[in-house]
């Protein structure tokens, strides 16, 4: 089981600048966009990574370590890390793509107005902050525009593969009742080993897990160094750090070591699906008994297409994906919710739910509008009841009732699993793409296969001229 800053919960926009900006610049190259031959890094699929876009993400992140570079690890280390986060972006981008999951020209500017508000700055603040990083405003908008994507994917994930049971919820506000709730600032380095893992690659991990464990406790590197320098965790560049969390968002293998440890203290290798964590806790805290916690509450509108005996789910799913792509063109929420949807309680309100705790409506939706920055509209997602979009206008803390904070506990749940679920996707969808790592004068670096048994390609070769000669893929 792996715990990753990846997926710790579907990524907000609104509530950090800097990690926008790890990667910022590198754009990538899709195999129907020709340009001028350029060397190449990486072939996805039918798309590509081109070299100057490895090398200006590699010069961002170094700029963010200019005031501690010895954190950094050597060239080629880095390189590889950087290249498999443009990697798995591209592949998520794609996998969206194929969804029909967009961002809205609406959705990337409620983003930057969020994000110029969170840091207290206007938007032309904004623009300057990341024109200084060397990212234009055209540039900003594509990474933007991406990354509310790949949230928009990752909230389609969680509606179709997550579910919290009632019994759950119920030990878990068990454990809660009357006591103050620990949370744990924690970091973790992952040793990877792959599916099937041999005795001798699983003894290898172990071994090196236990060297950098070593490393650790004689003081050649803190924890933070060893993780940038040695994870394959996607937040290795982050120094491993997976941030605060309750005892309901930390995997049952792990919290109850975690609630012996010390501040400080590193426990490892300890073996998960995706491989060995060592894992440290950083700190922790008690907050105030469970009765007297803030709940969230959100306002929203939806559009929902039912399924039922006279409207079958693909005319359902089809209906509502004509009402996104016109949404997706600027199109009025309230008016088209007022002109299509079945919700006839919310009908002549444009949609409007009002104010409600996220498990009010149901789990699906209450996941979709939680996982939401205030202004943004989510993808197509299924309900009990049919199909249906959600946009949300707002969020407000309130004083936790019994039913808003099993509401609150279900989401933390819910966090936790897609966590789970979501860092097993990844593996999955990068196991199963074609990926093709050049080196830096542009040649294959994928074994050749044995001439005397040559395969039949499995999909049509590229004829992108960037990629050379098609062949050279399979």
């Amino acid at each position: 089981m792996m715990l990753s800053s990846h997926t710790r919960k579907p990524r907000r926009l609104t509530t950090a600048l800097l990690p926008l900006l790890l990667l910022a610049g590198a754009a990538l190259a899709q195999s129907s966009d020709i340009q001028p031959v350029e060397s190449i890094a990486a072939v996805v699929d039918d798309n590509v990574i081109l070299r100057s876009d490895l090398e200006r993400a590699i010069a961002n992140i170094r700029a963010q370590y200019a005031d501690r570079p010895n954190m950094l690890p050597p060239p080629a280390v880095l390189e590889r890390q950087v290249l498999e986060r443009l990697i798995l972006q591209r592949l998520e981008l794609d996998r969206a793509t194929a969804a029909g999951i967009t961002a809205t020209d609406a959705d990337i500017d409620n983003a930057m107005n969020s994000i110029a508000q969170q840091n207290r700055l206007s938007l032309p603040q904004l623009l300057e902050r990341v024109a200084k990083d060397g990212l234009s405003p055209a540039e900003f908008r594509a990474n933007l525009r991406d990354e509310i994507i790949s949230q928009k994917l990752q909230q389609s994930f969680a509606q179709s593969r997550i579910n919290v049971s009632e019994a759950e919820v119920d030990a878990a506000l068990a454990n809660a009742a009357n006591t103050a709730v620990r949370q744990y600032h924690l970091a973790h380095i992952l040793i990877s080993i792959p599916d099937n893992a041999s005795a001798d690659q699983v003894q290898a991990a172990v071994q090196k897990a236990e060297g950098i464990k070593n490393q650790i406790e004689r003081g050649t590197f803190t924890f933070a160094a060893a993780a940038v320098r040695y994870s394959n965790s996607p937040n290795a560049l982050e120094g491993g750090d997976l941030g605060w969390r309750g005892a309901n968002e930390i995997p049952p293998a792990f919290s109850t070591a975690i609630q012996q440890m010390q501040p400080g203290q590193v426990i490892g290798p300890i073996r998960g699906a995706s491989g060995f964590q060592l894992l440290q806790l950083v700190d922790a805290r008690d907050q105030a008994p469970a009765a007297g916690e803030k709940v969230t509450q959100y306002s929203a509108r939806e559009i929902l297409i039912r399924v039922d005996a006279d409207t079958s789910d693909d005319a359902a799913k089809a209906k509502i994906d004509a009402i996104a792509a016109q949404l997706a063109s600027g199109g009025d929420f309230a008016k088209l919710a007022r002109e299509n949807s079945d919700d006839q309680a919310t009908r002549l309100r444009g949609g409007d739910l009002g104010w409600f705790s996220a498990d009010s409506n149901g789990a699906a939706l209450g996941m979709q509008v939680a996982a939401l920055a205030d202004g943004q509209t989510s993808a197509p997602f299924k309900t009990d009841e049919g199909w249906a979009i959600v946009q949300r206008s707002g969020s407000r803390e309130i004083a936790a009732g019994n039913d808003a904070l099993r509401g609150q506990i279900r989401e933390t749940i819910g966090r936790r699993k897609m966590e789970e679920e979501w860092s097993r996707f990844l593996r999955e969808m990068r196991s199963e793409a074609y990926v093709d790592i050049r080196d830096a004068q542009g040649h294959s670096t994928r074994p050749e296969l044995p001439q005397t048994a040559p395969e039949t390609p499995t999909r049509p070769p590229s004829t992108d001229p960037r990629l050379g000669d098609p062949t050279s893929r399979f």
